[in-house]
Parts: C-alpha cells; sequence; structure tokens
C-alpha cells in the first residue's frame, strides 16, 4: 500500500552549506546512531507507519455516490458521548459528579499593568500576570446553576435568545453552562465584529440580554445600543463600568456577579426549572462571515454532543491528566467543541490569549513569563494563521544563529524528518535540539490540533518535528458543529485531514462546471457533503439558505452541502482539493483556483498574507500582499531603494522585487502560467480581524478585501 505521502520528505527539507567530508563523518555518526537506536524501536513499539498505512475509512457500498464511514462507526454513528447524557446540562451534571473537586476552569492574576512608549511614539499596554487561579468541577456548576437562576429573575425565559459578546474567558463558559441548564438559547458574536455586523446579530435575534466584558462595552456596545431597541440587561462579567447618561432608558447594566448573588438568594425556594431535550437550541452561532453579513447557525443540544463524541475519539487517553489552554474565540465552533471535549472528560482548561500567549507576545513584559509557560499545556487548539507565524518567527531565529548552530539545527531537522516519514522517533534529538523550540508552548504539548482553514503541508511538517508533538488537522464547519474529519495521531503524512469522525459520514457530490466526479481515477473527487446527527438544524429566519445549503434523505438523515471539493485516499482519508468560490474562470476560459496559489505562495518569509483575485473579463491573475516588515525592508537595502515602511510599500520598483520572487515560487510550486499572478499590490497595513478584511480565523473575506482594493483592481487591470 502507497504510504499517502503528499510533500515527500526531500521537497521539505531545509539547505545547508558544509564541507562534503564533514558532513560525510556527519551522516556516518547519525547512520551508527541510527542503527543503535532502531534495535530497541523496533522490538519496543509497533511502527507508526504500519499503523498509518491502515484503512480509516470505507464507503458503505459499492456505488460511486457512497459515503464513507470511520471503520469504527461502519455499522452505525455516534452520537451521544455517555449513557441518558443526551443534553448539554446532563454531560455537565455527569463531569461534576464524576469530577466534583477536581480543577476546571483557570485564569492568571493581573499583578500589574504599565504603559510601554515604543520608539515610534506609540503606546502599548503590557502586563505582568501571576499563576493561575482555579475553579472546580463543583464551583463552576454553582455559579452557572445560581447565574442561570438570576438570568431567570431578570425576565429570561426558556426557549428565549440570550446574547454573549464577550472576549474568550472562564465567565463564558460559567454563561454557557447557564443557558445550557435553563434551557436560554445562546447567540454568540465574536468580539472582533464590527458595529453593523453586532446590531444586525442582536436584532435579528431579538434579544433582551447581553453579556459582555466592560471593555467591550466601552469600546463597542456603548455606540449601538441604541440601534437595539429589545435590550433591556446588559451584564458585564467583570465588575460594573461607569455609568452613562447617554444609554437608553430602560437598559440597564448588571454585574455578573450581582445576577449571580440574585439566583443564590432566589435558589434558596428551590423553584424548578425548565430543562431541555436534546431538538432544543442550545446556541445560535453567528458566523464570522466571510462573504457578507454573519449567518445565525442553530445548533441543537444533540448536533454539539454528536460532534463532541466524534472529536473526542480521535484524542487517545484524554482525561484528569490533559490541560487544554483556551485562546481562540469561544463564539468559534472549534474553540467552543474543544472546551466542551475537555469539559465533559475531566481536563482543566486554563485560559489565554494571543497577546499573552507566549513569553514574546505582544502584551507581555519583557522578562515576564506567556501563559503557556506557566500553564505547560498537554493539548491546544490553533488555526493555521497561528502556526504559519510560529514557523515564520523560529525560522528567522534560526536563521540569525551562528553557523555551526544553523548547521546542528539543520541536520537535526531533516533527519528527523526522514525519521517521521520512516514512523520512527528520535528521542535524543527532542531532548537536546528541539527542547528549547518545544519550551515556546510550553514544553509538554503532546497534540495540537489545527483547522478553520488549510495548513500547509511545511508548516505541518515543522510543527511536528520542532514540537516533538502530532499536529490533527480537522475539518469541519460551524453548520456541522465543527465536526467532520480529524487526522489519526500517528498519521504524520501532510496535506490531509482525515477520516470521516465516528459521529458523521461523507459522501462527494459530482460538480460538472468544475470538472470534479466521484467516478474521477486514481482518486473519486466532488463536492463534499457532510450527514450525520452533527448536521445542524440551519440557518435562523433564513429558509432559502436553509435550503440551499441542508437536505434530509429518506431516513430523515440531515446533510450539508459544504461547498468545499474533496478527494478521496484509498485509506479513506480527505483531501480538500478546492472551493466552489473560490474557483474563477478566466478570459480565455482557464480555471483558477485562488486558494492554491495563495496556498503556494504564503509560505514564503517575505509574505505574511496574501490575496489572489481574477474575475472573467481578464486573462491574468493579481494578488494584495501583506509584506513582512523586516524581509521587505532587507530586500530594498539590497536593491538600494530607501524609504519610510508605506513608501516602499507604494513603490512600483518594490512591487516588482517582490513579484519577482512570488514568480519564482509559484514555478518551484509547480503552479501554470496562467495561475502566477502577473501584478501586485503591496499593503502596509496588516490584515486583522479588526481591519474587517478576515474572519476571526484568519480566513480572507474576498468581498471586503476586493472592496477595499478596488482602486487597486482598476489600476492592475489597466482602467483609468
Amino acid at each position: 500500500m502507497n504510504n499517502h505521502i503528499s510533500s515527500k520528505p526531500s521537497t521539505m527539507k531545509l539547505k545547508h552549506t558544509i564541507n562534503p567530508i564533514l558532513l560525510y563523518f556527519i551522516h556516518f555518526i547519525i547512520s551508527l546512531y541510527t542503527i543503535l537506536t532502531y534495535i530497541p524501536y523496533y522490538f519496543l513499539s509497533e511502527s507508526r507507519q504500519e499503523k498509518s498505512n491502515q484503512i480509516k475509512a470505507k464507503p458503505v457500498n459499492s456505488k460511486p455516490e457512497s459515503a464513507y464511514r470511520s471503520v469504527n462507526s461502519l455499522d452505525g454513528l455516534a452520537s451521544v458521548l455517555y449513557p441518558g447524557c443526551d443534553t448539554l446540562d446532563k454531560v455537565f451534571m455527569h463531569a461534576t459528579n464524576k469530577f466534583k473537586d477536581k480543577r476546571l476552569l483557570g485564569t492568571r492574576e493581573i499583578l500589574n499593568e504599565e504603559d510601554e512608549v515604543q520608539p515610534n511614539g506609540k503606546i502599548f499596554k503590557k502586563v505582568i500576570l501571576g499563576n493561575y487561579n482555579w475553579l472546580s468541577f463543583e464551583d463552576v456548576f454553582v455559579r452557572a446553576f445560581n447565574f442561570g437562576n438570576g438570568l431567570q429573575i431578570l425576565g429570561q425565559k426558556p426557549k428565549t435568545n440570550i446574547a454573549i459578546f464577550c472576549e474568550t474567558r472562564a465567565e463564558w463558559m460559567i454563561a454557557a453552562q447557564a443557558c445550557f441548564m435553563y434551557n436560554f438559547q445562546l447567540v454568540t458574536l465574536y468580539a472582533t465584529l464590527g458595529g453593523p455586523a453586532v446590531v444586525h446579530g442582536l436584532n435579528e435575534t431579538e434579544v433582551t440580554n447581553i453579556i459582555t466584558s466592560k471593555e467591550l462595552l466601552q469600546t463597542k456596545l456603548k455606540d449601538i445600543v441604541s440601534l437595539v431597541p429589545c435590550l433591556r440587561h446588559i451584564i458585564t462579567v467583570d465588575g460594573k463600568p461607569p455609568t452613562w447618561s447617554e444609554f437608553p432608558k430602560g437598559v440597564i447594566v448588571h454585574t455578573m456577579a450581582a445576577v449571580q448573588a440574585l439566583g443564590a438568594k432566589a435558589s434558596v425556594e428551590n423553584k424548578p426549572h425548565s430543562k431541555p431535550v436534546p431538538s432544543d437550541i442550545a446556541v445560535i452561532m453567528y458566523t464570522s462571515g466571510s462573504t457578507g453579513l454573519p449567518k445565525g447557525v442553530m445548533i441543537s443540544h444533540s448536533n454539539l454532543i454528536a460532534g463532541i463524541t466524534g472529536m473526542a475519539e480521535r484524542i487517545p487517553d484524554l482525561g484528569e491528566k490533559d490541560v487544554y489552554i483556551g485562546y481562540l474565540p469561544l463564539a468559534h465552533v472549534l474553540e467552543l467543541s474543544a472546551e466542551l471535549v475537555c469539559l465533559s472528560h475531566g481536563c482543566c482548561i486554563g485560559y489565554s490569549s494571543p497577546q499573552t500567549l507566549a513569553d514574546q507576545s505582544s502584551k507581555i513584559k519583557k522578562g515576564s513569563k506567556g501563559d503557556t509557560s506557566i500553564l505547560k499545556p498537554t493539548l491546544m487548539a490553533a488555526v493555521p494563521e497561528i502556526m504559519d507565524r510560529i514557523y515564520k518567527n523560529v525560522m528567522n531565529k534560526v536563521n540569525g544563529m551562528s553557523n555551526f548552530q544553523r548547521t546542528l539545527f539543520i541536520l537535526a531537522y531533516n533527519y528527523k524528518m526522514e525519521q517521521i516519514s520512516k514512523g520512527h522517533g528520535t528521542p535524543l534529538c527532542d531532548s537536546f535540539i528541539f527542547r528549547k523550540v518545544r519550551s515556546l508552548l510550553g514544553g509538554n504539548i503532546r497534540l495540537l490540533l489545527c483547522g478553520g482553514a488549510p495548513l500547509s503541508a511545511t508548516t505541518q511538517r515543522f510543527m511536528n518535528i520542532c514540537f516533538c508533538c502530532p499536529v490533527g488537522q480537522g475539518y469541519g464547519l460551524t453548520e456541522s458543529c465543527g465536526a467532520g474529519t480529524i487526522t489519526e495521531v500517528w498519521d504524520y503524512n501532510t496535506g490531509r485531514v482525515g477520516a470521516p469522525l465516528v459521529c458523521c459520514e461523507i459522501k462527494l457530490k459530482n460538480w460538472e462546471e468544475g470538472g470534479y466526479f466521484n467516478t474521477d481515477k486514481p482518486h473519486p473527487r466532488g463536492e463534499i457533503i457532510i450527514g450525520g446527527q452533527n448536521v445542524t438544524m440551519g440557518y435562523y429566519k433564513n429558509e432559502a439558505k436553509t435550503k440551499a445549503d441542508f437536505f434530509e434523505d429518506e431516513n430523515g438523515q440531515r446533510w450539508l452541502c459544504t461547498g468545499d471539493i474533496g478527494e478521496f485516499d484509498p485509506d479513506g482519508c480527505l483531501k480538500i482539493i478546492d472551493r466552489k468560490k473560490d474557483l474563477v474562470k478566466l478570459q480565455a476560459g482557464e480555471y483558477v483556483s485562488l486558494g492554491k496559489v495563495e496556498a503556494a505562495l504564503k509560505n514564503l518569509s517575505l509574505i505574511d498574507n496574501i490575496c489572489a483575485y481574477a474575475n472573467s473579463y481578464h486573462s491574468y491573475v493579481i494578488g494584495f500582499v501583506v509584506p513582512n516588515q523586516k524581509e521587505l525592508t532587507e530586500l530594498a537595502r539590497k536593491r538600494g531603494l530607501r524609504g519610510t515602511w508605506e513608501e516602499l510599500c507604494n513603490s512600483c520598483e518594490m512591487e516588482n522585487e517582490v513579484l519577482k520572487v512570488l514568480s519564482e515560487a509559484a514555478v518551484s510550486a509547480s503552479l501554470e502560467k496562467f495561475e502566477i499572478p502577473v501584478k501586485i499590490r503591496l499593503s502596509p497595513e496588516p490584515w486583522t480581524p479588526e481591519t474587517g478584511l478576515v474572519t476571526d480565523a484568519f480566513k480572507l473575506k474576498r468581498k471586503e478585501l476586493k472592496t477595499h482594493y478596488q482602486a487597486d483592481i482598476e489600476r492592475m487591470y489597466g482602467r483609468k
């Protein structure tokens, strides 16, 4: 059987310049070491390669349109974690009874905050943080119960909507558990959404109560409260902000602690509350909206439980010893599902943020410790943007090493890559060469799970090697509760997203326009259709879009049409090879996959981000590029170009220099001539969720980018 290695190790090796005689001697030592370590390894462990070659999913019948299922769920899809726990409140009750006094949610104490003036005059807020303070399962249960009761006293009724617009923190999860217990429908909104999108979500769901933070109330909600006529109560999770006279009459601000105290006082009466059933809506999750206004996805209790059941099955030995670091937006299905998986299995969750994650993070004062150094997590979820950033930062440091250090790192890196491709471990390299890199994330990570967007093979292999752990790629959508596929921990192949989870099945539907068919040889290809209990109820107040994206089969099972194009390998693992919306037909009739072009160029050290653009009225591809400031400045120096950062980015000469680098990389990546960008625009400003040009998972918002760069598009296509 084929090894299904999508990118050969030789193509991802780091290049070195070493004296051939010295290199020969080093290779001799390495060969000797390999033989000595291989003998005990061979007898003491089953080869990872043998496991990797096993069949992971099979079609349920011989028809081309047949669904693929995991080999562990061929006889029936899984839908429940624990017998009798068919709603989220029951899952939490089960976990609380089992892990009562064990740590669950942790938050770092803020010891000091300082304003640090930068050389350019900007002021950055820096923090010095202490240790984690922990709440046990029992503590969280009591706080959630009291908070839910307090909300009930404020007038929140079962099966009605309540919004949460807040950063990822312990109070977010406590509020969510309260809503699950009392059958309130939790409307989730990203903390980085712009005002119009927040107003749209709040008004569409007609919420009367919103849970938020003091900072978001002061910076975002304050300006839009008057545009949300149904709003009556605002609950701040971190203390009461100053009162504003311009607040509309009838809107009252409470603290979370006050609402919990209200609920605790009233709960003495032991008034029964309405409990959910599996088909009740648990969450209305507003997607970050890569196109237009965000849509609210209705997710039932049974949907979420099926999704986390499938995910948990792919994480071996998940339990009380595990520590998860929560820093991605809890309003994103990847983070919410990951934390629910941890909570249901007794893992503790320590909260963080992208600004305080590591020692080098932007808000951590120099000399003090980031969150990973203190928490030392064993499990972590990430989006490709964050992994790409880690990869580029480490490689920049490697390039700045002395010649001896760099050579040693490169030899160890290439040696480990070879061993990984054979399914073998490298304990000495892990201990001596990669220990420092591994310590960037605390040193104890045993599994990194990546989702939200495709991860490049180069970055995935780098994380495998330097962090000495599996990198599980997952594929799923908000509409499937984030569940679809996850790679097995012992499958170190790159470029794939794994086999279907035990909670769902996947089939490929022909897409004639794109030329993808489930009868294609050697591998079936087509639009990915996901079916199972994890497929959600549809879009809130949007019947037309629900009918377009979802359908029910003759057995009553729901299916989701994803719009993504996939291909099944012989072992039942899925590859994402295209996306319907990313495919553009050029004037001469050639089809260009914009995502493919971006993936081929994004890993260049010169590029922080890139968006390819094309339309059917023109014969070539153009691009918008966010260059890496350090690399671009160095390139300008070598070419004798001077100026401020903005002047360099607006320079035609600099555009041409960057275009040369892109073109060389595109040829190396085997892009067709018509796929290579002919003209580019350099952007001096990074694309962040706050700019509205990327989502919270850092997916490109193509429509917004097109609008933002409309004048440049016209310039690059020769219009005046």
